[in-house]
């Protein structure tokens, strides 16, 4: 009887059902609307303002934007504050059940990438960048490393702290970094992903350098793309 009125509760609160017990199924109710998943990759690196989601993911609507924002803070996937004074502006964040996603954004990318159809000279958002690099790092390549890497993306900056097991990232200023990159994510995708010299970039301005030459031509390297289906 319990089970059938948190049944009949999920139904009356949500628009769609697959009337299917299966994880996946549920998961595709609470993230698989169009642009809900890439709004929750956004908000991986922290607190966003609207306006701020909105001119990372170019190709949706303020009307679209406000529905789906809506509908993960509904669900537990995210939540909605005001910051203190003085910025008192209203942003959106991930609840710690939010941020557990990032594995399955993760899973997905790799799995998502090995498709003869996917194009990585595609346009890309900083967060996805940066989501990219947690996802791709090659630790056999990265061995022996410790360092701090800066990232100036346009009006988005972010330290990393990388070594051969992990890469950890978050926002902020890349103050004493070991190397920092001033650019943009197409850029830095172009380079990283994309198969262009790392010189190439520097030469027409596209990529700066600011440290350790030698540590950045390495970093480039690092993060290979799974192989193709046949």
């Amino acid at each position: 009887m319990k089970l059938e009125k948190v049944t009949q509760a999920s139904k009356t609160a949500k628009n769609r059902w697959y009337d299917d017990a299966c994880g996946t199924a549920f998961a595709l109710e609470l993230v698989g609307e169009r642009w809900s998943l890439l709004i929750v990759r956004e908000l991986m690196f922290g607190p966003r303002r609207f306006g701020e989601l909105r001119a990372s993911l170019p190709g949706i609507s303020a009307n679209i934007l406000t529905q789906r924002l809506e509908g993960l803070v509904a669900e537990g996937v995210a939540a909605r504050r005001k910051l203190p004074s003085p910025a008192s502006v209203q942003v959106y964040e991930l609840t710690p059940w939010g941020y557990e996603a990032e594995e399955v954004i993760k899973v997905m990318g790799r799995w998502a990438t090995r498709s003869p159809g996917h194009d990585p000279t595609l346009p890309l958002s900083a967060a996805s960048l940066m989501l990219s690099f947690r996802t791709m790092l090659s630790a056999e390549r990265a061995k022996g490393i410790d360092a701090k890497i800066g990232f100036r993306l346009g009006a988005e900056s972010f330290v990393a702290k990388l070594d051969a097991e992990s890469i950890a990232i978050r926002r902020g200023e890349p103050d004493g970094a070991d190397v920092t990159f001033d650019s943009t994510p197409h850029a830095m995708a172009a380079v990283v992903y994309g198969g262009r010299p790392l010189a190439d970039a520097q030469a027409d301005g596209s990529v700066r350098i600011e440290g350790d030459r030698a540590l950045a031509e390495r970093f480039v390297t690092l993060f290979p793309l799974p192989e193709k289906i046949a």
